[in-house]
């Protein structure tokens, strides 16, 4: 019967009537595909583009390093209605990816209180972002585009982002093909969120918060 099931899917592959995304929400992007960028922040954040160099800080917690907001109001002022607090990643583009990364929150802030992804960044007006807020609403706890416009939900979530103040780990997947994006927060086998847009292709990827504190540590990429 497997047998049977295959040569139907390589069928229907052949002629381009469908395809095939693997249930397990991951993709299996972080085993099959190279990794390409893994940052501990042990010799420093040289390879990261920050809009506010003096919101962020490089500090040693407990032996470890780390790279977080040390403030909420940031001096930068983006052209349309989008983050304030965005560290991008220098020398990197991609168009299909896995990026998995550890985050704290360091201030509660309440319903809004969150970090940001950002992916396929084109420029300052043109790219995605995943917004973890704690409470979603249009505005929080969505994916987020931003077209040359203010930013807008692609997504309806519901699902609250279950902050503490511990650690929590986090994973993003890109598919270009077929414009899959899922977002993943501690339960790495369920999408905390996801939908389909293919609006922008390749582009850089980064990390950071619309206007709260966060630390971040052990970040990976892989893609292609």
């Amino acid at each position: 019967m497997k047998h049977v099931i295959v040569l139907i899917q390589l069928s229907l592959l052949s002629l381009g009537a469908v395809t095939l995304v693997p249930a397990d929400g991951a993709r299996g992007a972080d085993e099959k595909l190279p990794l390409v960028f893994s940052e501990d922040f042990d010799g420093g954040h040289d390879r990261w583009e920050l809009t506010d160099d003096k919101a962020w800080t490089l500090r040693e917690v407990d032996g470890n390093h780390v790279f977080g907001l040390n403030k909420r109001k940031s001096d930068y002022q983006p052209k349309v209605r989008s983050p304030h607090n965005i560290a991008m990643i220098k020398d990197l583009e991609l168009a299909d990816f896995t990026i998995t990364f550890k985050v704290k929150s360091t201030k509660d802030t309440g319903n809004h209180r969150d970090c940001c992804v950002f992916f396929c960044y084109q420029d300052p007006t043109n790219f995605y972002y995943c917004h973890l807020g704690a409470r979603p609403d249009p505005h929080s706890g969505q994916i987020m585009i931003v077209k040359d416009a203010p930013r807008l939900a692609l997504t309806e979530n519901t699902n609250k982002t279950p902050w503490g103040n511990d650690w929590h780990q986090v994973k993003l997947t890109r598919n270009s093909q077929d414009g899959l994006i899922r977002v993943y927060f501690d339960d790495m086998t369920k999408p905390h969120m996801e939908v389909r847009d293919t609006t922008f292709g390749k582009g850089r990827i980064g990390i950071g918060s619309f206007d709260d504190m966060n630390d971040f540590d052990e970040i990976r990429i892989y893609g292609k």
